[in-house]
Order: structure tokens, then sequence, then C-alpha cells
């Protein structure tokens, strides 16, 4: 669950001894010396000079010393160290093991997580907001690609509906074909064996932080293993359980079909919270509890939790240099070579 991005930036060249690009001053004094008299014809007066054009010889006498110069300029560059700074960055992400722990009881049918413009069942929001968690908005959920997500849905019985995977197209298909259970004999609030199977699955992962996310909206009633128990298992476990409590507390709204007229009607149903539970499932675990009622406390609750769960990231930089005194040293190489030869023969003055 780690992942490395290599990033190359090119510079500017620098020097690996800049002091010594003083040296290219040296470059003056040559110039003047290789340009100096050789010796001196005296003449009476200037008009026994003969008079002419100067030739193309006379105009670029400059050149072997220019050329001469230029090669010690380039000496004293070579001499400096020049090399070309690419920068590299190496990031490795440690990701987190998380296992959705999520309620498919027939009370996950109420819609008092429904807007204005929306009719929504409690389970449709818990998917929506769940997938917009593990995928990321333009908001305020980041999303976990480098994370290891698992999903556990629950009702009489517990399922592991997607085990812990990378593959989180896969886990988004199987959130969104998550239905509420319909038949009464599966229909209840087993908590205990729901986190239970969690803490089995998040045992099996190596990843640095295990979490899992506890997602109800009833009492527990059904089941084999207790709730606080199973929290007892996550805790000598180290897997921290962060515990969300979904709907309002009393009576909701659901969509039911009138048995008379066979249209859908709604009705206020009463429902409850088992809170003291959540809150001590949290605190056994090192969690914490939230409260959800609506839509938007719901997306507050996972925007929390994807900051207090952030993914490690180490980033290392290392700095990979291209020598280049060699070119140079061939460069300087070649206009000392060329000035003395050009000197020499073309440009060859005599006394």
């Amino acid at each position: 669950m780690g992942c490395d991005e290599l990033g190359m930036a090119m510079n500017w060249p620098d020097f690996r001894e800049p002091l010594l690009l003083w040296t290219c001053l040296l470059a003056v004094p040559a110039y003047f010396l290789v340009r100096a008299p050789l010796g001196r014809l005296r003449f009476s007066a200037l008009s026994l000079w003969p008079r002419r054009h100067a030739s193309w010889r006379v105009r670029m006498a400059w050149l072997p010393a220019g050329l001469l110069a230029g090669g010690v300029v380039l000496l004293g560059v070579a001499l400096a160290g020049p090399r070309l700074p690419g920068g590299m960055v190496r990031e490795r992400r440690e990701g987190i093991a998380i296992m959705m722990v999520m309620d498919l009881s027939g009370s996950m049918a109420a819609l008092d997580m429904s807007t204005e413009q929306l009719e929504r069942t409690r389970l449709d929001a818990v998917k929506e907001i769940f997938i917009d968690f593990v995928q990321g908005t333009d908001g305020g959920l980041s999303g976990r690609p480098d994370d290891a997500i698992g999903l556990i849905s629950f009702a009489r019985y517990a399922d592991t509906s997607c085990p812990l995977t990378l593959d989180h197209a896969s886990l988004v298909s199987i959130a969104r074909d998550l239905e509420i259970v319909r038949s009464r004999a599966e229909d209840g609030t087993a908590l205990g064996d729901a986190l239970g199977l969690a803490v089995e699955r998040l045992r099996e992962s190596k990843a640095r932080s295990r979490v899992a996310i506890l997602l109800t909206d009833g009492v527990s009633n059904t089941g084999v293993e207790a709730p606080l128990d199973a929290a007892k298992v996550a805790a000598s476990q180290g897997i921290k359980v962060y515990t969300v409590g979904v709907g309002s507390i009393g009576f909701a709204p659901v969509r039911v079909e009138d048995p008379f007229s066979g249209r859908s009607v709604l009705r206020q149903v009463p429902v409850d919270v088992d809170e003291p539970t959540l809150e001590e499932i949290a605190r056994m675990t090192g969690g914490v509890f939230f409260r959800a009622t609506d839509a938007r406390a719901l997306a507050q609750v996972y925007e929390e939790i994807d900051a207090l769960e952030k993914t490690e990231i180490h980033e290392e930089r290392f700095v990979l240099y291209r020598e280049l005194f060699e070119l140079t040293t061939a460069a300087a190489l070649v206009l000392v070579g060329l000035g003395w030869l050009l000197g020499a023969s073309v440009f060859r003055r005599l006394p």
C-alpha cells in the first residue's frame, strides 16, 4: 500500500567549486600578453610608411589572442566543476486499512435524510457520502486513493460485501448495489457480529493503521457477539473504531404501501439509536462517536474522519548532477589550439 512518484525538474547549471571561477580573470593578461608587439622598426617620419587600406588580416589580428583568452576562460570554468542539476523527488505513501460497517436493517428506509429537492432513504444518503469519501469530491473530501478499504453490511446477519481492496471502482460498484433487507426473517441489528467481522478482516491487514467506521441507526437486538465484547477485541488489536449514529430519534417518515388503496404513503414510525453503546465502543478503541441527524451532518462526519485519518506521506529529495567539466575542458583546448594554430600560420607576425 505504497507508491513511488518521481518528478524531474531541470535547473540552471551550477558549480562544485564556484570560487575557482576567479581564475577566468587570467584571460585578461593572457590576451594582452599574446597581443604584445614582438619588435619595433623606427622611421624618421610617418610619411615614409606606405599608405594603403588595412587588409582583413590586420583587421582580424586580434583573433588568435581572443581565442586563447576564451580558452583560458573555459579552463577556469572547467576547474570550477560545472554541472547540470536535475531535481528528483521520491514520494512514498503509506495507506490505511479502513473497514466500513454499514447497517442495512429496515429502519434505514426512513426518509429523514431527504433534501428539499430529493427524497432519499437513510441508506441512499449513507451510500452516496461513503462513495464520496472513497473517491473524493470537489469540496471537502479528498478521497482515499492509497488506502485499502472494505465493506461489511449487516442486519440480522453480518456479511463481507467487499474485502479490503485498492480496487475502489469495484468497491464503489458493490456499495451502489446494496439494498435494505426486505425479509422480516433477515431484519434486525447485529451490531456486535458486524463489528467482530470487521475486526477479523482488519486483523489480516499489515497496514500501519487500521480503522473501522461503524454506522447504524438502531439498537443492537440480535446476533451472537455483544457489541462491547467486539470492541474489546478491536482495542486489543489496536483497531480504532469510529461510530456513527444516523437519523433522528423518536419518529421518522417511512414510505409504505397502503393496504387498502395500494398507493405509496408516508407514515411516521418509531426509531431509536443506541448512543451510549456507540459512545462506549468509540471510547474503548480510541475512536470518536459522531451523531448525524441529516445529510449535511453525515457529510461533515466523513469530512472529520477524513481529516483525522490522514495517509502518511514520506518525501525524500535527491539531486542528481550531470557533470560538464569534460565538455568545457574539451572546448577550452579547441579554442587554445585554434588560437595557437592561427597565430602560427595565417596571423603570424614578424619582428
